[in-house]
């Protein structure tokens, strides 16, 4: 047992040789902004050889962070959801090149009949966005998106331009599993991921879970001039091709706000995130609720045996990390300006790839980040499960809290 008497009460536990992990965990609750409560923990070929938590849960309540507290990861839910798919296509039930009509028959209006599913995996499907109106009410019962989807036009040919379907991509793939399985999103992770793992894992959170959630806070929002200089540096790209893509991309305007607001049902300024209708909600684009540790299991266990279990093989693996938007446009971006792939969304089948925004480890890395700075990854070379949580949400580009860590555990592995 590892535990400080620096004030952020880091406890856990640390193997020979993974000391500098603990020390980047430290070090995060001491920068600007420092860490409230987080977790780290680190699998390398099915074994945690790092698991720390520490800090506070919730301020209001004087309430610790210790061993099982769980926290909501926002999009880092994407990655739970797309195994979900993989392990369909793994037992050879979902046919990525198929048209998603073969699973789903009335997706195929609006002139969707062709569209295969590896283009909702990859986000060039051009559903970012639902036309609405939709209700909170709407989307927390699912069906009414789902109709909605059905009916909705693709903002462009689908499989020519690729933009992020930050809420839709959980509806879209979310559905595909529901028609084959049986099962909705959230009762097909449970069943077949979380149980065999023994993990601490909801996607729709069960009310006897509550008193285990952290609560969230903001660090101060970052102005245009600070989030266009964090991109300059982890992108490489100059001044005015990040403004403009920035602006075109992310924009008050841009079909990223839009997309941020399912049709109204999602408002930026609510506090919808603590209701409990969120929380129960099955959302698999990003209301799952856990801990660092099921996340660094989970992603081991794509790339490993963890006590026994492995959740994908290699061949399914490799398939899945092929990137497939390294050909396609970014939707939104004004004519002439050229955003390679590799330094802005190197998507892959429901994960990024290693591109400079993202902490992974090696090359061959794959996972998903969340809101405010959550994310989980797995490194099949080096036989990496990473999994880092936190309740201070951050909107920084390059999010040095979870940067400064995967550096960490990249130096240990040497």
């Amino acid at each position: 047992m590892l535990d400080t008497t620096s004030g952020t009460g880091v406890q856990g536990h640390v193997e020979d040789g993974w000391g500098k992990v603990a020390d980047a965990f430290r070090r995060n609750f001491e920068g600007s902004p420092g860490e409230v409560g987080a977790a780290c923990c680190v699998y390398v070929d099915g074994r945690a050889v790092v698991d720390l938590w520490g800090g506070v849960a919730d301020r209001e309540a004087n309430r610790p962070w210790d061993k099982d507290t769980i926290a909501l990861v926002a999009s880092t839910t994407k990655g739970a959801t797309a195994i979900c798919a993989h392990l369909l296509a793994q037992r050879g039930e979902l046919d990525l090149d198929a048209p998603v009509v073969q699973y789903w028959p009335e997706f195929g209006a609006a002139g969707k009949e062709q569209l295969p599913v590896r283009w909702l995996l990859s986000h060039q499907a051009g559903l970012p966005v639902v036309d609405g109106p939709l209700t909170f009410e709407d989307a927390c019962a699912w069906h009414p998106v789902i109709r909605a989807l059905e009916a909705q036009k693709p903002l462009w040919q689908p499989g020519t331009e690729h933009v992020y379907h930050s809420m839709t991509f959980g509806f879209l793939v979310g559905e595909v599993v529901r028609r084959i399985s049986g099962k909705s999103l959230g009762a097909f992770f449970a069943d077949e991921v979380a149980a065999p793992l023994g993990l601490s894992a909801w996607i729709g959170l069960p009310e006897e879970q509550e008193g285990r959630v952290a609560r969230i806070e903001y660090a101060a929002p970052f102005t245009l001039e600070e989030m266009t200089a964090g991109m300059i540096e982890t992108t490489g790209l100059d001044r005015d091709t990040v403004l403009a893509w920035m602006n075109a991309v992310w924009g008050p305007d841009s079909v990223q706000a839009r997309a941020g607001q399912l049709g109204g049902a999602f408002d930026p300024a609510g506090d919808y995130m603590s209701t409990r209708a969120f929380r129960a909600a099955e959302l698999p684009f990003g209301n799952m609720f856990t801990d660092a540790r099921s996340l660094a299991r989970m992603y081991a266990a794509t790339v490993s045996e963890v006590d026994r279990v492995r959740l994908l093989d290699p061949a399914t693996v490799e398939k899945m990390t092929a990137v497939q938007t390294d050909k396609t446009k970014m939707n939104g971006l004004p004519p002439g300006l050229d955003i390679p792939a590799d330094r802005s969304f190197y998507m892959a089948l429901g994960f990024w790839r290693a591109c400079p925004p993202m902490p992974w480890t090696g090359p061959r890395s794959f996972g998903h980040p969340g809101s405010g700075g959550s994310v989980g990854f797995a490194d099949p070379d080096a036989g990496v499960g990473f999994g880092y949580v936190m309740n201070l949400w951050s909107f920084r580009i390059g999010e040095p809290r979870v940067s400064n860590l995967a550096a960490a555990v990249a130096a240990c592995l040497g």
